[in-house]
């Protein structure tokens, strides 16, 4: 593995800003920016930290679980678009729902490490429906392509508790991504 060379982190903030690149270059689709990042999280084979005590362990659980819970919720719409194997959406979508569980407490887990300092969070403009008045957007302002989303409610009443989060709603800094379907 590349990793063993350069380092966990090197290495998956190195993958993490190329597929940015090629997506924000229109050379990946969103769905392909997935796929890569899942292939990548399943051949690194590092699984998420007990314990966050650094930005690198924190991004890295976040992404971890992030990238988990849109492949699985991706098979789930899959499975339900093509109309077949009902039980297999459901698996796929409770997979999805737990990673993205996951990922909240991770997101907790890096905000209170760093001690909600330089951190900003805000509703955003969504096209989708069901994302509207839901979806906010959480960015560490001392850290590159450091953008969370989450529609948690517990986390959100957490991020107003700090003091972090700005009432309003604001266009995504990453808005074509949230926007784009898959």
């Amino acid at each position: 593995m590349q990793y063993k060379d350069k380092g966990i982190f090197e290495t998956f903030f190195e993958n993490r800003s190329s597929l940015i690149i090629q997506y924000a270059n229109g050379d990946i689709s969103k769905k392909e920016f997935l796929e890569y990042n899942f292939d990548f999280v399943q051949d690194m084979n590092v699984k998420p930290f007990d314990r966050i005590d650094s930005y690198e362990k924190g991004m890295y659980n976040y992404q971890y679980y992030n990238v988990l819970a849109k492949y699985y919720t991706m098979l789930a719409k899959d499975i339900r678009r093509s109309g077949k194997y009902n039980k297999y959406y459901t698996h796929y979508k409770e997979m999805g729902d737990e990673y993205y569980h996951q990922k909240d407490k991770s997101t907790f887990q890096l905000l209170k490490y760093l001690d909600f300092k330089d951190v900003e969070a805000y509703f955003i403009e969504v096209e989708s429906k069901y994302l509207k008045d839901k979806l906010y957007e959480i960015v560490l302002l001392d850290y590159k392509e450091a953008i969370f989303h989450s529609k948690s409610l517990w986390l959100l009443e957490i991020l107003k508790k700090e003091g972090v989060f700005i009432e309003g709603k604001k266009r995504s800094l990453i808005d074509d991504y949230i926007n784009e379907r898959y």
